[in-house]
Protein backbone atom coordinates (compact mmCIF):
# COMPACT_ATOMS: atom_id res chain seq x y z
CA UNK A 1 0.00 0.00 0.00
CA UNK A 2 1.27 3.12 -0.59
CA UNK A 3 2.01 6.40 1.74
CA UNK A 4 -0.54 8.68 1.97
CA UNK A 5 0.40 12.61 2.14
CA UNK A 6 -2.33 15.25 2.95
CA UNK A 7 -1.32 18.29 1.45
CA UNK A 8 -3.19 21.79 3.06
CA UNK A 9 -2.52 24.95 1.08
CA UNK A 10 -4.62 27.47 -0.22
CA UNK A 11 -2.41 27.83 -3.22
CA UNK A 12 -4.23 25.82 -6.05
CA UNK A 13 -1.06 25.97 -8.45
CA UNK A 14 1.37 24.27 -5.19
CA UNK A 15 -1.43 21.91 -4.92
CA UNK A 16 -1.34 20.88 -8.42
CA UNK A 17 2.22 20.50 -8.64
CA UNK A 18 2.60 18.81 -5.47
CA UNK A 19 0.26 16.70 -6.27
CA UNK A 20 1.57 15.46 -10.19
CA UNK A 21 5.09 15.16 -8.46
CA UNK A 22 4.14 13.13 -5.64
CA UNK A 23 1.85 11.21 -7.82
CA UNK A 24 4.37 10.00 -10.14
CA UNK A 25 6.57 9.33 -7.24
CA UNK A 26 3.52 6.87 -6.22
CA UNK A 27 2.14 8.33 -2.92
CA UNK A 28 -1.26 8.81 -2.52
CA UNK A 29 -2.13 12.20 -2.31
CA UNK A 30 -4.95 14.16 -0.62
CA UNK A 31 -5.26 17.85 -1.10
CA UNK A 32 -7.24 20.41 0.59
CA UNK A 33 -7.64 24.26 0.05
CA UNK A 34 -8.80 25.00 3.43
CA UNK A 35 -7.40 23.96 7.17
CA UNK A 36 -10.83 21.59 7.68
CA UNK A 37 -9.32 18.65 6.12
CA UNK A 38 -7.15 18.70 9.53
CA UNK A 39 -10.39 17.94 11.59
CA UNK A 40 -10.91 14.33 9.19
CA UNK A 41 -7.00 12.81 9.86
CA UNK A 42 -9.05 10.02 11.40
CA UNK A 43 -10.52 9.83 8.27
CA UNK A 44 -7.73 10.34 6.18
CA UNK A 45 -5.07 8.31 7.42
CA UNK A 46 -1.97 10.28 5.95
CA UNK A 47 1.85 9.21 6.45
CA UNK A 48 2.76 12.95 6.21
CA UNK A 49 0.97 15.75 6.13
CA UNK A 50 2.60 19.06 4.33
CA UNK A 51 0.94 22.26 6.39
CA UNK A 52 0.80 26.13 4.85
CA UNK A 53 0.73 28.54 7.64
CA UNK A 54 -1.25 31.03 6.14
CA UNK A 55 -4.08 29.27 4.80
CA UNK A 56 -7.04 31.89 3.68
CA UNK A 57 -10.55 31.33 5.05
CA UNK A 58 -9.29 29.12 7.58
CA UNK A 59 -10.40 30.01 11.36
CA UNK A 60 -6.99 29.03 12.14
CA UNK A 61 -2.99 29.17 11.40
CA UNK A 62 -1.45 26.34 10.30
CA UNK A 63 1.31 26.48 13.24
CA UNK A 64 -2.28 26.15 15.35
CA UNK A 65 -3.52 23.30 13.49
CA UNK A 66 0.21 21.97 13.76
CA UNK A 67 -0.04 22.49 17.61
CA UNK A 68 -3.46 20.26 18.00
CA UNK A 69 -2.17 18.04 15.34
CA UNK A 70 0.80 17.03 17.84
CA UNK A 71 -1.66 16.76 20.63
CA UNK A 72 -4.48 15.09 19.29
CA UNK A 73 -1.99 12.21 17.74
CA UNK A 74 0.84 12.11 19.67
CA UNK A 75 0.95 7.89 19.47
CA UNK A 76 0.93 7.74 16.36
CA UNK A 77 3.97 10.29 15.59
CA UNK A 78 2.47 11.97 12.66
CA UNK A 79 4.99 13.88 11.15
CA UNK A 80 3.81 17.43 10.27
CA UNK A 81 6.04 19.72 8.04
CA UNK A 82 5.20 23.75 7.72
CA UNK A 83 5.53 25.07 4.14
CA UNK A 84 5.34 28.53 4.14
CA UNK A 85 6.69 32.00 2.90
CA UNK A 86 6.39 33.01 6.94
CA UNK A 87 9.77 34.95 7.85
CA UNK A 88 9.87 33.49 11.23
CA UNK A 89 9.36 29.70 9.98
CA UNK A 90 11.40 28.20 11.87
CA UNK A 91 10.30 29.52 15.13
CA UNK A 92 6.61 28.77 14.12
CA UNK A 93 7.74 25.05 13.46
CA UNK A 94 9.63 25.01 17.02
CA UNK A 95 6.75 26.44 18.97
CA UNK A 96 4.19 23.81 17.07
CA UNK A 97 6.08 20.75 17.08
CA UNK A 98 6.58 20.48 13.84
CA UNK A 99 8.69 17.60 12.37
CA UNK A 100 10.36 19.78 9.93
CA UNK A 101 9.87 22.87 7.58
CA UNK A 102 10.60 24.46 4.35
CA UNK A 103 10.22 27.94 3.24
CA UNK A 104 8.24 29.03 0.03
CA UNK A 105 9.87 29.17 -2.96
CA UNK A 106 11.20 25.64 -2.36
CA UNK A 107 13.24 23.50 -4.33
CA UNK A 108 10.27 20.90 -5.59
CA UNK A 109 13.88 18.24 -5.74
CA UNK A 110 14.81 19.23 -2.09
CA UNK A 111 10.89 18.78 -1.04
CA UNK A 112 10.29 15.35 -2.39
CA UNK A 113 13.70 14.45 -0.75
CA UNK A 114 12.61 15.32 2.41
CA UNK A 115 9.25 14.13 2.34
CA UNK A 116 10.85 11.13 1.25
CA UNK A 117 12.92 10.73 4.30
CA UNK A 118 9.74 10.83 6.32
CA UNK A 119 8.19 8.02 4.79
CA UNK A 120 10.97 5.34 5.10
Amino acid sequence: MSKRILVIDDDEDILEILNIVFREEGYDVVLSNTGEAAQHIHIIHPDIILLDVRIEGSAKRGNEICAEIKQKYREKKMPVILVSAETDLEMLANECGADFYINKPFDIFQMLSHVKKFLV
